[in-house]
């Protein structure tokens, strides 16, 4: 019990500071806007967990949490709904520019870890992945019909020690009474994170009738670009269920996705009434990668780094349910190896809960 008590006061220092900050953030979505209507400036916050213990592992990526603030989507008229700030700068965006279509902006905080698959070992292991934690902020710009949606996110943050991740994980481990990862000593250095990505969503197919069983099937195509990670993705999904959400679709923690919950009502239900409703979905995300800092290693200074896969793919299937204003989802996600000398392909759950007030 000796490694409890070296990590206990500053693993709690660390994510006292991290509920915090969380805890401010909820408490400032919350209070009324100063706009002259009064209303709430968000209307949906969206909590996202991803971790590979679902599925009984604890390696490559470990770990994901997010957590998104969305202002909702109208379509602006004679007064805007959008923060003052935003109108000007998504009025400049390609495909999300137009004030005829509903638009918003969302908020999120995020932290990703990533430890190789041996972590019981203190020492570098050259042919497996770096140990890396992510800490971010990001701002989305979205706009939106009923058959197409576009978003822009721009994000902040930091790779390294300051990150936190070790911290957290070694707490997480603390209070579930398991082995805390060794090898912490040798992971990706401080640097700061800069990205942009552009997603586009499209409904392809959906069922005529407005309740009962219904069907739909959403595609995507979008790309990133920064010192995080460099990509071009493509993918699709399938729902079948009884009263489909009127969303577009089921997101994981993929920068450029649209937030959860009912982001756009069609069913002629008010949130607060809305009846529930549940579905199963099928999805996957083809990914052509041309950088990845938590394969390639630190951008500005050698460090441990390992040889990365060029394509990566994701298979997704799950359940998601409604009702009133909450909306929720399970999925679990196979991944395909994401460098060379990964042993086996990989897999974590993925839990989404949103509520719009």
């Amino acid at each position: 019990m000796q490694w409890l008590s070296s990590v206990s006061g500053q693993s709690i220092f660390i994510t006292t500071k991290w509920l915090f900050f969380c805890a401010g953030l909820v408490v400032f979505l919350w209070c009324p806007s100063v706009q002259a209507d009064r209303q709430r400036l968000f209307d949906t916050v969206v909590l996202y967990w991803e971790n590979d213990a679902f599925i009984g592992t604890d390696r490559d990526y470990t770990n994901g949490f997010k957590l998104t603030a969305r202002t909702p989507y109208r379509v602006e008229t004679t007064a805007s709904h959008l923060p003052r700030w935003s109108r000007s700068l998504m009025d400049r965006l390609p495909f999300v520019k137009n004030p005829g279509h509903a638009r918003a902006v969302s908020f999120s905080v995020a932290q990703n870890i990533y430890t190789p698959e041996d972590t019981d070992r203190r020492e570098l292991i050259e042919d497996d992945r770096p140990y890396a934690g992510i800490l971010s902020v990001s701002a989305g710009f979205h706009s939106r019909t009923p058959e197409r949606k576009n978003n822009w996110e721009f994000s902040i943050g930091i790779l390294g020690p300051h990150a936190y991740a070790e911290d957290i994980q070694d707490w997480v481990h603390e209070l579930t009474h398991t082995r805390p990862a060794q090898g912490w000593d040798n992971q990706l250095e401080d640097e700061l994170l800069i990205d942009i990505v552009f997603e586009t969503q499209r409904r392809l197919a959906l069922s005529g009738a407005t309740e009962g069983l219904r069907y739909d099937f959403i595609s995507h195509v979008g790309g990133r670009l920064g010192n995080v990670s460099i990509y071009l993705n493509v993918g699709a999904e399938a729902r079948l269920g009884w009263r489909l959400p009127g969303n577009f679709g089921t997101c994981t923690i993929r920068p450029g996705c649209q937030p959860a919950g009912t982001a756009f009502q069609q069913e002629g239900y008010p949130y607060a009434r809305r009846p529930l409703g549940f579905h199963f979905f099928v999805g996957a995300d083809g990914r052509a990668v041309l950088h990845d800092v938590t394969l390639d290693g630190n951008t500005v200074r050698d460090s441990h780094h390992v040889d990365r896969e060029p394509f990566v793919a994701d298979l997704m299937a799950g359940i998601g349910m409604e009702y009133g204003s909450l909306t929720g989802s399970y999925s679990y996600i196979f991944r395909t190896r994401e460098f060379e000398t990964q042993d086996s392909r990989h897999g974590f759950g993925a839990v989404s809960i949103a509520y719009t007030f």
